[in-house]
């Protein structure tokens, strides 16, 4: 992992998850068995929660797959850990600004996931320039076009603004 190239963005472009990617011999479930999915991405959990939002999103759509990853799911984890290596100078800054200042990012991506068509939001809050608030998930619901995806996600960052 230390000569790998990769690591620019925490989840590639054009990388589509799906359940096809799992094991589907028991030579490949024991190699997985082996590797440590679920801590790893806990770990990332951790620094997500703490102070990087920028791994929400892909960190969203790996940690669907703890109970039986596959070689692609590992290798789509791997790189969200080369680019928290390759950004671990990156850092949240909160300015000093007289007035508060609030803002708030949504965004949502149409049928995110292969498996049962669900769209994925996001959002992030901002105080006076700094993140304080953020998430990425799968909606709960099936959104049957992109406009109504968008609201979806608006609709999650109106709860939370409240």
């Amino acid at each position: 992992m230390e000569e790998s190239k990769r690591g620019f963005l925490p989840m590639r472009h054009g990388i589509s998850l799906s359940k096809e990617m799992c094991p589907s011999t028991p030579q490949e479930r024991e190699r997985m068995s082996k590797i440590p999915y679920a801590s790893t991405i806990g770990s990332i959990m951790y620094a997500m929660l703490c102070t990087r939002p920028d791994v929400s999103y892909a960190l969203s759509m790996t940690s669907r797959y703890q109970v039986d990853p596959g070689e692609g799911h590992w290798t789509t984890v791997k790189n969200i850990l080369k680019y928290l290596r390759r950004t671990k100078d990156t850092f949240l800054i909160y300015g000093g600004e007289d007035e508060l200042s609030v803002k708030c990012y949504t965004d949502a991506s149409f049928q995110t996931d292969k498996d049962d068509s669900r769209s994925q939001s996001s959002f992030v809050f901002y105080l006076n320039g700094g993140a304080v608030s953020w998430k990425s998930s799968k909606q709960s619901t099936i959104a049957d076009s992109t406009t109504k995806a968008e609201y979806i996600a608006a609709s999650e960052e109106a709860k939370e603004a409240v």
